[in-house]
């Protein structure tokens, strides 16, 4: 009786039977019980598991950038710049526009990547979704404004906004897979959590650019010229990405999915036949994280100068406070989503945002500096929660062979959403006179809908043919 052959140490032989030989392992061999059993072991990967879920914050960091160098931009220049004709009002509810339409046009950026990155692999399509975004990003920086050739900027910046929201659609779902499919099942919450360090990263860095330039440039220069220099350095970030990411390989999972011939025609078509209650609750769960964002440091920072008397400058500074902050709880809570599951983190989340929405809100009214600091704290942590264990949670819902279109879909359509939160919110305003309360109607509602998504999710176990059975060696997940 010959015994077989093991490969690299570990139990698995050479000549296994299968078409996948060096990814079977055997549950009886040497001919001492008959048969093999498929349980699928994937190999080391080239790349550690920690450099490529930084690889894939660096991404979502870009994305980040993008975001809230256009959201302070839009608060605050936007306005006069690109539809001064409009009035005060007017020019707000256009500008508030500009970041909807890139939100608009998500779902069919997610359906586009989510398609290729279901079928060419998580790798490729990141490459082509941030190099999108990052020139897209660039160009901004170069636009003319209304009184340099009338209308003619504002028509450039919704186009550059459109192909910026098709880009978007495919990085965030992207750059989680990245992240979890490298890394074994049980520390898979906890890089989950990492790319979205790429949100303080983003924040952290627009806004400081921002407070510098206010207080170096003067008013006018700035007006004139100096908000272009932050869409510009998206294109140095744009080169550092594309580096890491061009430097890493693709996930054991997609190559799993590829030799075992299991890649959908379709994916989207798939995803909506066979998990369509997922799609809602993945969607539902996004939308805290995504909206309190788009609430907090886009809608504040307009609102906190407009009615409240702030300085635009003290406004920057508490948001940088509160992103800086996250550098800390988003890594505790993925360490936290490890421990008890991500779905739970999320919920708890969701429970401390509505418990504080309106009492946060009513101490935002008496214009302190140190209160406001303590809004952004506290207005910031508590959606982390539910922020940090997202894509741990969005993981968990779907099988790995349409995975980049469900998380990418889902997280589009919150983020779609989350996208009218500003407009939404200054209309609440208008009609109610700006009463103290009214951000915290939103916000309410926005933690009402993640906390019964998360409840639902929590429910679920992982789905047949989800890839909990599969374990990436050791010597990948744990190298430094």
């Amino acid at each position: 009786m010959p015994v077989p052959t093991f490969y690299a140490g570990q139990g698995i032989p050479r000549d296994a039977p299968g078409t996948n030989q060096d990814y079977w392992i055997a549950s009886n061999w040497a001919g001492l019980v008959p048969g093999w059993m498929p349980v699928t072991v994937l190999p080391a990967a080239s790349v550690p598991t920690r450099r490529v879920a930084w690889a894939s914050m660096v991404g979502t960091s870009l994305e980040s950038f993008d975001f809230y160098v256009f959201a302070y931009f839009s608060a605050y220049f936007i306005g006069p710049l690109f539809f001064d004709p409009l009035g005060p009002f007017g020019a707000t509810l256009a500008s508030f526009s500009t970041i909807a339409v890139a939100f608009v046009v998500r779902p069919l950026g997610a359906a586009l990547f989510g398609h290729m990155g279901d079928r060419l692999g998580r790798r490729a399509t990141l490459l082509w979704t941030v190099g999108i975004m990052g020139v897209a990003t660039g160009l901004i920086g170069l636009l003319p404004t209304y009184h340099q050739t009338g209308w003619l900027g504002a028509v450039l910046l919704v186009v550059l906004r459109v192909v910026q929201g098709l880009s978007l659609g495919g990085e965030w779902g992207g750059s989680i897979l990245l992240a979890t499919e490298h890394s074994g099942r049980l520390s898979r919450a906890f890089y989950a959590a990492i790319p979205q360090l790429g949100s303080p990263v983003g924040s952290t860095l627009s806004a400081a650019v921002f407070i510098v330039m206010a207080a170096i440039m003067p008013a006018d220069q700035l007006a004139a010229w100096g908000w272009r220099i932050p869409f510009l350095l998206a294109l140095p970030l744009l080169a550092v990405s594309l580096y890491l990411r061009w430097s890493i390989s693709e996930t054991p999972v997609f190559r799993r999915v590829v030799t075992e011939h299991r890649r959908d025609r379709m994916p989207v078509a798939t995803m909506f036949a066979q998990r369509p209650a997922a799609l809602l609750i993945a969607t539902g769960a996004a939308l805290l994280g995504i909206g309190s964002y788009s609430l907090m440091n886009t809608y504040t920072v307009n609102y906190g100068v407009a009615h409240l008397g702030f300085s635009f400058q003290d406004l920057l500074v508490a948001t940088t406070v509160g992103a800086l902050l996250q550098f800390v709880t988003i890594p505790l809570f993925g360490a936290w989503a490890r421990r008890i599951g991500s779905a739970p983190v999320v919920l708890w989340g969701a429970v401390g945002t509505l418990l504080i929405t309106f009492p946060m809100y009513w101490m935002l009214q008496f214009a302190t500096f140190p209160i406001l600091v303590g809004t952004m704290i506290i207005g910031g942590i508590l959606p982390t929660m539910s922020w940090a264990a997202l894509g741990g949670l969005m993981n968990d819902l779907f099988p790995d062979h349409f995975r980049y279109s469900a998380l990418s879909f889902s997280y589009a359509i919150a983020a779609t959403v989350s996208g009218f939160v500003p407009l939404l919110t200054v209309a609440l305003g208008e009609s109610t006179g700006y009463a103290w309360w009214h951000p915290g109607v939103i916000l309410a509602v926005m933690s009402a809908v993640t906390l019964v998504a998360a409840w639902a999710a929590w429910r679920r176990m992982p789905q047949p043919g989800h890839d909990d059975d599969v374990e990436v060696e050791s010597s990948s997940a744990g190298a430094a």
